[in-house]
């Protein structure tokens, strides 16, 4: 491919070589407008054209049109007059700015936008549940292997974090209890502030909102990435159900992972708690140990392992939704990785928020 050139030979007449495309131009499109031509009839020589495209029409009548020329072809096919042709009837023109959308039509897109998504949250539930349906009459389909793989990557390598945040949770809220407690001569209490609060409310609420940032954003990102590389694609092409490989293993894995994070948050919290009763309300172990058996009774553990399981349902649910709803590029996989995350955040505290009503009405 010759790059396009252009030059003078002779007053009224100009030559063409060369590729006038887009990797054939180079930096003629800015050489260009320093070569002067007087106004009026020019002669335009394309014996030495090799192949022209819009782009690069669209250089040379620009160029045209800044010096007052009429052009007159001379030796060129009869495809690369029409194409001149075509792009000197329509002249450049100021690109038309975008009008600014008012508040009312901004809310009325994103009402429409979030119904679209809740109804297609909907679909994609209901698409699950009848896989998962699939699978139960067919127990031997069930990839187990991958099951057990995500229940290590999303249950016990978030062990270390788990226990840390609730831990540190623990000694919050005991510390924070004690500094009231202590007015009231009440520091035994403390030991129920812990208990309650870590088994019915913070443990379940904080493994949860830490799965939903470390599991739910990675599958999001990992099936947004699959769809980005056509393997989703690949996968339907071979005979395989994606929601079966790739949606149902995580779901089954943070089912009984999550709970067994609570489980574990629980105990690293209420030891956080016992640590600070002690330092602060001279609370022995011994003693925290007896009032919490004593006061505290196995419902409001269970309600809270129930919890985590609505809690690992949702952000299952959501991470692997936001990761099917990716298309076009990388650039869509980070949005609605980011997305999940907020999505999952946001429906655990309100499912929790519901939880605290029912319970409340049920007296439990």
């Amino acid at each position: 491919m010759t790059p396009a050139a252009i030059t003078q030979t002779a007053e009224r007449e100009w030559t063409l070589t060369g590729s006038w495309t887009v990797p054939g131009l180079g930096e003629l499109a800015h050489e260009l407008g320093a070569k002067s031509c007087n106004p009026g009839d020019v002669v335009l020589e394309g014996a030495g054209l090799e192949a022209i495209d819009t782009a690069g029409a669209w250089v040379l009548q620009r160029w045209l049109r800044q010096r007052k020329v009429v052009p007159r072809l001379s030796h060129w096919p009869p495809r690369l007059e029409k194409l001149m042709a075509l792009v000197s009837a329509h002249p450049e023109e100021p690109l038309l700015q975008p009008t600014a959308r008012s508040p009312l039509e901004r809310l009325g897109k994103f009402t429409v936008d979030g119904w679209q998504q809740a109804v297609a949250l909907l679909a994609f539930i209901g698409e699950s549940a009848a896989a998962a349906l699939r699978l139960l009459r067919h127990p031997a389909r069930i990839r187990w292997r991958t099951v057990l793989r995500n229940i290590q990557i999303g249950g016990f390598e978030a062990l270390p974090i788990t226990g840390l945040m609730a831990f540190l949770l623990g000694i919050v809220v005991a510390y924070q209890g004690a500094d009231q407690l202590r007015h009231y001569g009440a520091n035994i209490f403390v030991v129920d502030l812990v208990g309650y609060a870590m088994l019915r409310e913070f443990a379940p609420l904080i493994t949860a909102i830490i799965i939903a940032g470390r599991s739910g954003s990675s599958y999001a990102a990992q099936i947004g990435t699959m769809l980005v590389t056509e393997e989703v694609d690949a996968m339907r092409t071979l005979g395989i159900e994606p929601l079966e490989l790739l949606v149902l293993p995580k779901v089954m894995a943070l089912a009984i992972a999550l709970p067994l994070l609570t489980v574990f948050a629980d105990v690293t919290g209420v030891f956080g708690g016992m640590v600070m009763a002690r330092v602060q309300l001279d609370i022995g172990f011994h003693e925290f140990i007896d009032r919490f058996g004593r006061e505290l009774h196995g419902a409001s553990l269970l309600i809270g392992v129930g919890k985590a399981w609505v809690f690992a349902l949702i952000v299952a649910i959501i991470g692997c939704f936001q990761g099917f709803r990716t298309h076009g590029s990388a650039d869509s996989v980070g949005r609605q990785t980011t997305i999940s995350v907020v999505q999952s955040i946001f429906l655990v505290i309100v499912a929790d928020a519901l939880f605290s009503v029912v319970f409340s009405k049920l007296e439990l």
